[in-house]
């Protein structure tokens, strides 16, 4: 088991955006189109959210001319390019799937009132190195290492005053 879980821990993306079922989502899709590779972006609210580590993913719906689309999506997928949260709902279940009988407003969740909108982020990597490290021997240094220290000096020069002396008018 433990090869299998080193395999996945290399697929997984380091940083993972907090997603929570009700936002409204821009989610950035790497579509290859022949031979030329384009970013699309699929707007809409995240109905559900489902599996956990590698297999984790997300279902996002949107009303595109008329007509519900949804779209799931693998989290650590490396065709999802990046995912910005563009508005925090409020919801009070896990899946929404009753937002697909709802037409109009009526199809979007209520705004949390004083949320903000933080591109939070889990890291999921460093914590597993962390938990790695002890395991390894440390490394033990023998000599201290040279710290140079670069110290920017601004000159002042004098500024030269002169007395006595009125200044020209002109006529104008």
């Amino acid at each position: 088991m433990d090869i299998i879980k080193s395999i996945e821990h290399e697929q997984l993306k380091n940083k993972v955006p907090v997603l929570d079922v009700g936002n409204t989502v821009k989610v950035h899709v790497r579509v290859k189109e022949g031979n030329r590779e384009r970013i699309q972006i699929f707007e809409g609210i995240i109905i559900k959210k489902q599996g956990g580590g590698l297999n984790e993913t997300f279902t996002v719906r949107r009303i595109s001319y008329g007509v519900g689309v949804e779209k799931t999506f693998l989290v650590h997928s490396p065709m999802v390019e990046k995912i910005e949260v563009i508005r925090v709902g409020k919801a009070r279940r896990a899946k929404l799937y009753y937002l697909r009988d709802r037409i109009g407003k009526a199809s979007k969740t209520k705004e949390k009132l004083g949320a903000r909108i933080e591109t939070k982020e889990i890291t999921l990597k460093e914590e597993l190195e962390e938990a790695k490290a002890p395991e390894e021997a440390p490394a033990i240094e023998t000599e201290a290492p040279i710290v140079q220290e670069t110290v920017d000096t601004v000159k002042e020069e004098p500024v030269e005053t002169v007395k006595d002396e009125k200044p020209v008018e002109e006529n104008k």
